[in-house]
This record gives C-alpha cells, structure tokens and sequence, in this order.
C-alpha cells in the first residue's frame, strides 16, 4: 500500500504538519527533525503528492507547451532549449502537439488547465481560443499572435524577409517567387511576406507568392512546389518561409536537371542546428533560438510570479542572420 504522510509523520514520531513544513522547505526546522523526516521518507519510499502539495503552495510548476508539431526542425529546437530551461528554473513541462487543427488545439488547453499548469508557451496558429484569454492565466505566443494582451516573442521577421529578397536582387534574380503559409494567419512571419513584396516594389519587379495550406500534407506541398515550377518556368529565384520548404523546392530543382545556383537561387528561413547539419549549402535566414526560447520563458516565469508589467512591452523581437551557401 502506498504511504501517505501520516505514515511518515508516525515513523518520524512528529507531526503530519512538520513533515509537510519539511517537503515544502517552510518555516524554521532544527536539522534533527529533519533529518528524522528524511530517513522516513527514504525507509517508507514515500513520494509526495504534487498535487496535494499544489493546493497549499498554489503552484504546481508545470508549465505547458502548444506547438503544432515537434516534427518541425524548428519547433523541435526551440522546444528543446525551452525545455531544458524551464527544468534548470524548477519546472517541469507537458507537451501538446496541436497538428495546426483548432479543436485539437483547444481540448488540449482545455487538459492543461484541469492540471493546473502555471502558464503556458503557445507557438500553435489558432487566435481566438478562450482558455488562452483568461485573465488569470499567464501565456506567452511565439511567432503568434495569441490575443492583444498576451505577449509575444519571435524573430525580425521582417529584417529576415528583407534580407532574403534583397540578396536575390542583388545575385541579378529576374523572377523572385515567395512561398509562404495562408496570409489569414495572424502571425508576426507575414511581415517576411511583407518586406519580400517591398523590396521587389521599390525595385519595380512583379512579385508573387504560393500560400501553402495550414494543414496541407506533405503530398500537397509537393504538388504545390510541381506546380510553381510549372506555371513560371523562368523563375531564377525562390525564397521559402523555411528551410523544409526550400530543401523540398531543391530536391524538384534537381529532379528537373535545373542547376543551382546558377539558373535558380534558392533561399530558406530558420537556420537550425539540425537543417544546417542536413543542408549545409542552403542559404537561409537564422532565427536566434537560444534568445527567443530564454525571452519566451523568462516572461511566462515574470507573469507567473506576477512580476511582469501587463501595460509594457507586448512584442519582443530579435534580429536574425543571414547565412550565405551555396544556394545562392
């Protein structure tokens, strides 16, 4: 039978209160109590009742996670870094992978809440679900807009989009072409579609972006890429809003014997460990994941502890880096 504390408190000989005041490291204690709790714990083999213990400290330190795949090089990356912070701060972390699917999304918010979790980290797409809006719940977005009081943190989107076109511009690009996710989004990476669709203005060049689908397979983002190569033959230029995108518009450029980078350039958008480990040669546009996974945290953490100014800063952003390969 599984020991509560009242066994410990017995084979203690103190009180069910003293042992609790010495798991939760509460009030003064002499080192001879102590170490009588602990030799019961480790004789009993008891292990404390977070939940129990939830109730009087009014913390569980659990912090949860809403990505919509940790399949993703990116998501996979940053959630790690979080992750490992989060543990070194004393909390542990459940995770959600949401598919991009809005009632996926919102069951599982739903879960985290029935488990107490202090806040919660959403990179997921969905704006306008409930739970997030919930005045006494700290959240923090990355790369989305979650609500207008809720913070977000994410790359300078618009620097990388800039950077990107800018290049392709400069290598004599004729025919740039963007692909990117559906524009409905209310994610701080269309303003990469944005300084993409500038720069070619300013430089009196036509611009034109595909849209892949929120939820599209991978067999649908295969045709999509078919069909762009299909529909502009002379494009010399691609920059995709990631570096799956652009190593998926590699693999057809080579399928179609279309040498890079001297017919086409192509340019991606992450620049994680993984990807540059894979795909050395690809150019792209780094996000700086160490930062935004230490700003996500540390602002759920002020939130959390009620130190954060709700009337401050609701954006953060961080400069990214461009990595030049051989794709260009």
């Amino acid at each position: 039978m599984k020991p509560k504390i009242k066994d410990v408190a017995e084979r203690a000989g103190v009180s069910p209160a003293t042992v609790s005041r010495v798991l939760n490291n509460r009030g003064y204690l002499s080192e001879q109590t102590r170490l009588k709790v602990g030799e019961a714990v480790m004789e009993l083999n008891y292990i404390p009742n977070d939940l129990a213990r939830s109730l009087y400290t009014k913390k569980t330190n659990l912090i949860g996670f809403v990505f919509p795949s940790t399949a993703n090089a990116f998501y996979g990356e940053l959630i790690a870094l979080m992750e490992n912070i989060c543990f070194e701060l004393g909390y542990k972390v459940l995770l959600c992978n949401s598919s991009n699917h809005p009632k996926k999304e919102e069951l599982y918010v739903d879960m985290l809440l029935r488990n107490q979790v202090d806040g919660i980290i959403s990179g997921a797409h969905n704006r306008g679900i409930k739970d997030y809006q919930r005045s006494n719940l700290p959240v923090v977005g990355i790369d989305r807009y979650l609500s207008k009081s809720i913070p977000v943190v994410s790359s300078d989107n618009y620097q990388g989009g800039r950077l990107a076109t800018e290049l392709l511009v400069q290598k004599s690009c004729t025919s740039i072409i963007h692909i990117n996710g559906p524009r409905e989004l209310e994610t701080p990476a269309n303003k990469r579609r944005d300084a993409y669709e500038d720069v070619l203005k300013k430089a009196g060049m036509p611009h034109l972006t595909y849209e892949i689908l929120a939820r599209s397979s991978e067999e649908q983002v295969q045709l999509l890429i078919k069909r762009l190569f299909d529909e502009n033959p002379e494009v010399d230029g691609i920059f995709a809003s990631d570096d799956h995108l652009a190593a998926r518009v590699l693999t057809e450029a080579k399928r179609r014997k279309i040498s890079v980078p001297e017919r086409l350039k192509i340019i991606g958008y992450d620049g994680t460990e993984s990807m540059r480990t894979i795909l050395p040669e690809l150019t792209t546009i780094q996000q700086p994941l160490h930062a935004m996974a230490q700003k996500a945290v540390h602002t759920l953490i002020q939130e959390i502890e009620g130190q954060y100014n709700l009337a401050g800063t609701k954006e953060f952003v961080f400069p990214v880096k461009l990595i030049e390969g051989k794709t260009t």
